[in-house]
């Protein structure tokens, strides 16, 4: 039995991306300009920001009229109002307001912090970054185009999410191509040969994770290769890793 390995590389020189850019072709291009093509059974990670970059969803934050409501809270806690009413566009619902924080479940499904609204890294100040507005159809446009260059992939579009049980922050899943996103264990027997009942791994929050290493916040790597994982073809969708809400024991 040969030794388990999986290599991790960042996908660097792709340049500061702007609303219409061909994001999927730059990172092709630009993994084989630095020696490493993308080839078949690779996953390609990318971030939720310059995803929406490329889609157009940098945006003046004068393109919010704050509410009362945004008004009131935002002088509350000493917040942009403008900034406060995109978090609450959106979302679908606000799940908690802990000390001038939106704890909000998006338009997707998510459950985070602000609707994942966010104006770092955007490129300039009065603008702010929303979620793409449909980040499966994001990573399935770059699973594409790399299937018409000929190499048959997964993508993983990436995010930086809070834990509400633990303290950091880490990279999961919000898009996904091209791959099954969850592994089920239930009803194997595990080492001692007992059946394994509620087991079941989030690989592209795994495969999210292990992208950052290499990728940084302030490094400007926003892709990845992950090769050598052997992930479970198939047409998952980022929905399979939101909780149901009858399924959530802390609400």
């Amino acid at each position: 039995m040969s030794a388990p390995e999986v290599r991790v590389i960042g996908i660097t020189g792709i340049p500061l991306i702007q609303s219409g850019d061909d994001l999927a072709r730059i990172i092709l291009e630009a993994a084989e300009a630095q020696g490493t093509p993308v080839e078949t059974g690779d996953v390609i990670v990318v971030t939720q920001r310059v995803v929406s970059k490329a889609e157009g969803r940098v945006v003046p934050l004068d393109t919010f009229t704050p509410s009362p409501f945004a008004l009131a809270w935002s002088r509350r806690w000493d917040k942009d109002p403008r900034v406060t009413e995109a978090v609450l566009l959106e979302s679908q619902r606000v799940v908690r307001q802990v000390r001038g924080v939106f704890i909000t479940q998006t338009h997707h499904g998510f459950i985070c912090a602000n609707s994942g609204v966010d104006a770092s890294n955007v490129g300039g100040h009065d603008l702010v970054c929303l979620l793409p507005v449909d980040p499966d159809a994001s990573c399935r446009g770059i699973r594409d185009t790399a299937r018409a260059r000929g190499a048959e992939v997964g993508v993983v579009m990436t995010d930086t999410f809070g834990r509400p049980w633990r303290d950091g922050h880490t990279n999961v899943a919000i898009g996904v191509a091209g791959l099954q996103p969850m592994r089920s264990y239930v009803g194997l027997p595990d080492m001692d040969g007992r059946e394994l009942r509620v087991t079941t791994i989030c690989v592209a929050d795994e495969l999210a994770g292990a992208a950052e290493l290499v990728m940084g916040k302030l490094d400007g790597v926003p892709a990845a290769i992950v090769r050598g994982f052997p992930y479970i073809p198939g047409e998952g969708s980022a929905s399979e890793l939101v909780r149901p809400i009858d399924m959530d024991l802390f609400l």
